[in-house]
């Protein structure tokens, strides 16, 4: 399928080495979720999955601008994650403590919150300027292709080609 491994000088499986994988087009989807459809398709007709690969043509990042971004809610967003790790550190102290009080918990909590809303504050004013809005990141394709050996075409497009409630 167009994967080229090494075995490893310590006795370890193989690593696939990154490459486009090669073969026939089985079809061409608009979204991922219908390109994963197929393959689950395949699955339950007992089709050996390991032989596809789906691919995405023509990535685009998208970036979604979700609001702007203030000293208000960088402190808020620098304390909600402080305290999270401040909870995970205060559980750990809690579950390996000789004596084990709750309120270490909460105290950690709160510690994590404080430094992490200084920690926020100050990287929103160093950046101050060149980005003042938050935003999320998505790689998205125009496209999703399933690549199979071309071998095992004809046996997934009969078996693509029969009802979906028939037995295999």
């Amino acid at each position: 399928m167009g994967f080229v491994s090494n075995q490893s000088a310590f006795g370890r499986r193989p690593q696939a080495q990154p490459s486009l994988p090669q073969g026939d087009v089985l079809g061409t989807y608009e979204t991922y979720p219908e390109a994963q459809a197929v393959v689950d398709r395949l699955s339950k007709a007992e089709f050996e999955v390991k032989q596809l690969a789906i691919v995405g043509n023509d990535l685009k990042t998208v970036e979604r601008v979700t609001g702007k971004l203030t000293y208000g809610r960088a402190a808020a967003t620098g304390a909600a994650s402080g305290a999270w790790f401040g909870l995970f550190f205060g559980v750990l102290l809690f579950l390996f403590s000789t004596t084990p009080q709750i309120g270490f918990v909460a105290a950690a909590a709160l510690i994590g919150a404080g430094f992490g809303m200084l920690f926020g504050i100050v990287s929103y004013s160093m950046g101050r300027r060149r980005r003042d809005f938050t935003s999320t990141h998505q790689v998205l394709a125009s496209s999703y292709q399933i690549i199979i050996d071309p071998q095992l075409t004809a046996k997934a497009q009969q078996l693509l080609d029969r009802p979906e409630n028939s037995s295999v």
